[in-house]
């Protein structure tokens, strides 16, 4: 497939809208880009935004935060400061590094888990902005980080599982926000509904961003490095690896938020 380079087009005056997937991390993301990749319509980076070259801004990876990037509040304010961010510069350096499979594609498309704590100001800085809001069952999301446990900043003595469920909860606190501020110009949907019917997710998209007149969300889409494969619900695989000590230890957190698990249809587990 022939891809074209924004550095050889001119994208300031060739873009027209520019969608962000606002998604906590382990939730589907990466998944719904490169879908939105294959399309003619759009052009896309092939790293989170947060992680680009040129992009200004804190990122995950450069706090030390990774997958827990919402567990403190010294991070959740380093994200969500305003000052922290020279968004014009990073329009630049976003759309020097875009790629499409058509030179003529007018959407911009980038995702970042803490853009969720940026809606507010991507809504502000960019030419007609749409969202894409994504929340998963939070015990898979658990899981995904507490997989990873090694590569997360633990301080002594701390339990990550309890720090990876007051991550999640923390984002969808964030998340039920934004749905109530910004509705008007965002779809909302969760995993579990985009492995079930991607058919109509794709159609909810479209009719926020009519020109995604191509999107097909059933196919197979690299993710990560890791998977190649059809769209399909990993939450049962992965809810199945936490012991009933684990189990305890999330629901510690989670039993404290039972009304922002009702909003999102999320149920406690029982031990």
């Amino acid at each position: 497939m022939t891809l074209f380079y924004g550095a050889q087009y001119d994208l300031e005056s060739m873009i027209n809208t520019h969608l962000f997937i606002i998604c906590p991390n382990n939730s589907g993301s990466s998944f719904v880009k490169n879908a939105l990749a294959t399309s003619k319509h759009t052009w896309n980076l092939n790293k989170e935004g947060q992680h680009c070259y040129g992009f200004t801004g804190p990122n995950t990876r450069a706090c030390g935060a990774r997958l827990i990037w919402a567990s403190e509040q010294s991070w959740i304010e380093k994200f969500a400061d305003t000052k922290a961010y020279d968004w014009s510069q990073t329009r630049k350096a976003w759309y020097f590094q875009a790629l499409s499979c058509a030179k003529q594609a007018t959407i911009f498309v980038t995702s970042s888990p803490p853009f969720l704590l940026n809606v507010a100001q991507l809504k502000q800085q960019f030419k007609n902005a749409h969202f894409i809001f994504m929340v998963r069952n939070p015990y898979a999301v658990v899981e995904g980080i507490y997989r990873r446990a090694s590569q997360q900043p633990v301080r002594p003595g701390a339990n990550i599982l309890e720090i990876a469920a007051t991550h999640i909860i923390n984002c969808f606190i964030y998340q039920q926000n934004n749905l109530a501020m910004y509705q008007d110009c965002g779809v909302f949907f969760s995993y579990e509904t985009l492995c079930r019917a991607p058919e109509n997710v794709a159609t909810s998209i479209q009719s926020m961003v009519p020109e995604l007149d191509d999107l097909r969300l059933n196919q197979i889409v690299p993710v990560k490095a890791m998977y190649n494969q059809m769209l399909q619900n990993m939450n049962k695989q992965q809810i199945s690896r936490l012991s009933q000590d684990d189990l305890q230890h999330i629901n510690r957190i989670f039993e404290k938020h039972q009304k922002v698990l009702d909003y999102f249809n999320y149920a406690l587990i029982s031990t």
